[in-house]
């Protein structure tokens, strides 16, 4: 279908402040800011690098107003004067590029707060339970706080203003700490700032209000908040319409709006489960309640963006990861070229997942370059080099893309009819869009690159190809690991991707192995309609699945009543179906007409090794073939071994 982007491309107004086009990038930590409160040279040009690209407005990540509220992770010293010299070079290379830049300013995640960061005992709006800890009981704000707070916002809007930000915006979001003083299951106050919903907003209408005294009339002050918390005994979209009404009231230029709370965070970060524009619900409702520009986030894609656009009910679409996924996706699109907009998987792997799981910068799956622009930046190679890339796996196909842009003659040799490997057979059900919209991408990048492949084409050690390329990348990918039971050779049982490849007709089917792979494929079945039992020896499914993920995976598998079995080893595959064993020894036979393993992978090296071994000096061995693991990670190591090339 034909799509007419000149609608996310059209400038807008927010108060005084003039947008070249309706795309904004999300608020989004970076882990970038270093201890003296400044950003470092990656997170500046990590934001610049979006300017660059066109996107019309960059939201920073929420920045804290004082070490004290700061129970998250690194930020801009919004209190320090020594912080403003380095503000100003990020604004500057903002507009360097015409694009604007707007300062999100936190008082602090409340009971949302980190362990270890901060204060030890959160603080909130009243004595509520630690979100990461229910244990440890919050300590409610005194009131002389929350005037001290007002202060700091007044600070942070001077430094704001000093720095060269062209707006501010109030990060009332994700039940963080403005959230839990609005919000009726958090906030338990008897004072001025708690009982009737006017006393609970009043601490975010005293908090623009101090922002306008200090900005002016002209200056846009924007402010997040999600309209549903999605979760039983939380705030409503309905509950939340006067509460936006009485901010637009109070001096408000614009609300960015969606949906969730850490209660349901995987619509905080959304995954691929939840689908695309999966928070757009929101604006209809809100539309009929204020007449200030909206802005709404929520896994779009540039068409879905489109739609709701053209449907009047948002102004402005904020892209989060599909900006970390590819910076320049809004001038591709003015250029009219659709085609080359990488996709974001919507994975969370390599982005928030980075964050919580490992402290450290964000980063992308599929753009490596992502805060390391500046040290990663592709260079043509003073002598181009003749590279022969064995395997079209999703390391085979990033090495060969790097190696082209470098100016090298790349030819790509595939065993099979088509490009992505093992990573492109698994993703048939409708939430794996993303992977072969990436895959597609890859395909068009390489041809407009130049870069030969030969399908159906195996390699050996001996083959001339290998002996008349410069460089080696073998990437040759996994094979499914087959336990020693007895009866996987019966004629019902298919490897798990043999069976997104071939389609499972039967009715009852029992997956064998609980990873991500295997809760996939259930799910996937599931949703057609099948009967099917997962059975994983560990005592849970999904332990290899991001957590924020896992909170999709395990709501979508009880929605679609996938029967889970977990401490419960297979020993045998019989006639009748799936011979299993608890760990307390019960013995049983689950029927099934079709039985798919989803044991793990296992290296498909003795290939690569090979070639490695007659090759030694040439050959690189990228991916699965050297370790079993996520397509991340060999997207990872093909980038690096093409960008090694000297």
């Amino acid at each position: 279908m034909n799509y007419n982007y000149n609608k996310l491309l059209q400038p807008i107004k927010i108060n005084g402040m003039r947008l070249r086009n309706r795309i904004m990038m999300s608020g989004m930590g970076t882990f970038t800011p270093m201890v003296d409160g400044t950003d470092s040279e990656e997170g500046i040009r990590y934001y610049e690098e979006r300017a660059k690209g066109g996107a019309g407005l960059i939201m920073t990540g929420a920045m804290f107003l004082n070490e004290k509220t700061a129970q998250g992770g690194p930020t801009l010293a919004l209190h320090s004067t020594r912080a403003i010299p380095k503000a100003t070079v990020l604004t500057e290379r903002i507009h360097r590029w015409g694009g604007r830049i707007c300062l999100q300013l936190s008082c602090g995640t409340g009971r949302n707060g980190m362990p270890d960061i901060g204060e030890r005992v959160p603080i909130s709006a009243s004595a509520n339970p630690s979100f990461y800890n229910p244990d440890m009981i919050c300590r409610p704000l005194e009131t002389e706080e929350i005037k001290d707070i007002m202060k700091d916002f007044s600070v942070a809007a001077q430094f704001a203003l000093n720095a060269g930000f062209d707006a501010v915006e109030v990060h009332g979001h994700a039940g963080y700490l403005v959230d839990q003083f609005i919000s009726p299951q958090w906030n338990e106050r008897t004072d001025e700032y708690g009982g009737s919903w006017e006393n609970r907003v009043r601490f975010a209408t005293e908090i623009v209000d101090s922002i306008r005294k200090v900005v002016g009339p002209c200056f846009p002050i924007l402010f997040r908040i999600s309209l549903d918390h999605m979760y039983k005994g939380g705030r409503t979209l309905e509950d939340s319409m006067p509460i936006i009404r009485l901010l637009e009231q109070a001096g408000v230029d614009a609300i960015d709006i969606d949906s969730g709370c850490y209660e349901t965070m995987d619509y905080i970060f959304p995954t691929c489960y939840t689908g695309e524009a999966c928070m757009a619900y929101v604006c209809e409702e809100a539309r009929k309640h204020v007449s200030i520009p909206i802005i709404n986030a929520g896994n779009h894609s540039m068409e879905t963006a489109v739609k709701l656009l053209e449907s009047g009910n948002a102004d402005i679409i904020s892209f989060g990861r599909q900006l970390i996924a590819d910076p320049h996706f809004p001038n591709k699109l003015k250029a009219g070229h659709r085609e080359d907009i990488r996709p974001c998987l919507i994975c969370n792997e390599e982005c928030i997942g980075r964050i919580f799981g490992r402290l450290t910068q964000l980063s992308c799956t599929v753009n490596i370059q992502a805060c390391m622009e500046g040290s990663l930046e592709i260079t043509p190679l003073p002598s181009p080099r003749k590279v022969a890339v064995i395997g079209a796996g999703p390391g085979g196909l990033e090495a060969a893309r790097v190696a082209a842009l470098r100016g090298c003659d790349v030819t790509i040799y595939e065993a099979s009819d088509r490009i992505g490997g093992t990573f492109r057979a698994i993703a048939s059900a409708p939430f794996k869009k993303r992977i072969r919209d990436l895959m597609e991408w890859y395909g068009i990048q390489l041809e407009k690159l130049g870069v030969k492949i030969q399908f159906n084409t195996k390699v050996s050690p001996q083959d001339p190809c290998l002996a008349v390329a410069d460089e080696i990348f073998a990437a040759t990918g996994s094979v499914p690991f087959v336990p020693c039971i007895s009866g996987m050779d019966d004629k019902k049982v298919i490897d798990v991707t043999q069976a997104h490849i071939q389609g499972i007709e039967e009715e009852h089917v029992v997956v064998c192995g609980g990873g991500l792979s295997g809760c996939d494929t259930a799910l996937e079945l599931a949703m057609e309609g099948k009967k099917v039992t997962i059975v994983e020896m560990m005592d849970a499914c999904a332990r290899d699945v991001m957590m924020i993920n896992k909170l999709s995976l395990d709501r979508l598998l009880a929605e679609y009543k996938v029967t889970i079995l977990t401490n419960t080893k297979v020993s045998g595959v019989t006639e009748e179906g799936v011979a299993v064993e608890t760990a307390g020894g019960d013995k049983k036979v689950l029927p099934a007409d079709r039985v798919i393993t989803a044991f793990g992978q296992k290296p498909n090296s003795s290939v690569a090794e090979a070639i490695a071994e007659k090759y030694p000096l040439k050959t690189t061995l990228i991916g699965d073939c050297l370790k079993a693991g996520k397509a991340g990670k060999a997207i990872r190591e093909g980038f690096y071994a093409a960008m090694a090339l000297q």
